[in-house]
């Protein structure tokens, strides 16, 4: 991103579109990648001016992590956040479920030809703040326009790097009958959030999206816990908490079985659900998380999870059990027991 400053005229963000010129790599991407990107993301090694960065060697004894993840999200600002902050704290998100510590983000722009300037400005200083909040400054880049007809908007595609302690496994495949099943907090919120701006649904209580980058979150139940007693973390975005579930299920060859009552949800969420004939479990979240921990540590786990801001409503929700077909099966507030089956088709879909 190397740019020189010769430009007269300053781009129009309150009333500037984008046009098919500023993805032709000539004056007018410069202009805006220096107007624009590269005033938003500042950092040191974004500074370099190139096309992808050099970066610092990692801490002794860790190894890379790396994960990427695409965001078309409709609509594109929603209560609680947008595309933007979206972007970062999923991929964020992503690096820091493997326990590693995330470093560094790239991000990739498609931008549909007509977009308003004043929306994808807000859209990247959204990005930048998130990037900046979390301290995973966006060292690289690059943008693409597409003819108008041909995008919804704008998509972003985000890539995270990460540290991991050598020795360090956390995954699905790593829990093991009797562990403890907890949730950081309320499911269904980022979902329900979407759907009702999508939907123009206007509900009692005001529902926003939980977005937010949960790393910080991380190292603090990872600090609470010996070495190896947190198996498995997860966000449970599409497919909500049930879908994700049998997803480890299927990677640790055991079942779970999980306590209904136990559950968090706010009344308004659950409110929202029954109207629309959604079922919370399987609505996406962007800022809880799953922790799968061994007994011994899973009050210890707890009690550090309730003393972060993001995981002030954690709750045991159930446990790992030894089942050859993998179910995930609940007990229900009415004494029963069913079967928590994978998420079929998709009732929300565009949720991230």
């Amino acid at each position: 991103m190397s740019i020189k400053k010769n430009y007269v005229r300053p781009i129009d963000f309150k009333h500037g579109r984008i046009d098919m010129n500023h993805g032709a790599g000539g004056r007018a991407s410069a202009q805006l990648i220096e107007e624009l990107f590269a005033k938003a993301f500042d950092n040191e090694f974004l500074r370099q001016g190139n096309d992808g960065a050099l970066l610092p060697p990692l801490p002794p004894n860790h190894q890379l992590v790396v994960a990427t993840d695409g965001h078309v999200i409709s609509p594109l600002f929603f209560p609680g956040g947008d595309i933007g902050c979206l972007s970062v704290h999923g991929t964020v998100n992503d690096v820091a479920m493997l326990g590693a510590t995330p470093l560094y983000l790239t991000a990739s722009f498609i931008i549909e030809e007509g977009f308003a300037l004043a929306d994808l400005k807000r859209i990247v200083e959204s990005m930048a703040a998130a990037a900046r909040e979390a301290g995973v400054p966006v060292v690289t880049g690059d943008t693409k326009v597409v003819e108008q007809g041909k995008g919804d908007g704008v998509f972003i595609s985000t890539t995270g790097v990460g540290a991991l302690p050598v020795g360090r496994r956390i995954g699905g495949a790593n829990a093991k009958p009797g562990d403890v099943i907890i949730v950081s907090g309320t499911i269904g919120e980022h979902g329900v959030a979407v759907l009702s701006k999508r939907e123009s649904l206007e509900f009692e209580t005001a529902i926003e999206s939980d977005t937010a980058a949960l790393h910080t979150l991380v190292a603090r139940l990872l600090a609470a816990a010996p070495e190896g007693a947190v198996r498995t973390l997860r966000d449970p975005t599409r497919g909500g908490l049930a879908t994700t579930l049998n997803e480890i299920a299927r990677q640790s060859g055991a079942g779970m079985l999980l306590n209904e009552a136990a559950i968090p949800i706010l009344p308004q969420v659950d409110a929202a659900c029954e109207l629309l004939g959604l079922d919370p479990l399987y609505i996406a979240n962007e800022g809880k998380l799953i922790a799968i921990v061994a007994p011994a540590a899973a009050e210890g786990v707890l009690d550090a999870m309730r003393a972060h801001p993001l995981g002030a409503a954690a709750a045991r929700i159930g446990v790992v059990t030894a089942d050859p077909h993998y179910f995930v099966q609940m007990n229900t507030r009415f004494g029963g027991r069913r079967v928590v089956d994978w998420l079929t088709g998709e009732p929300l879909p565009r949720i991230c």
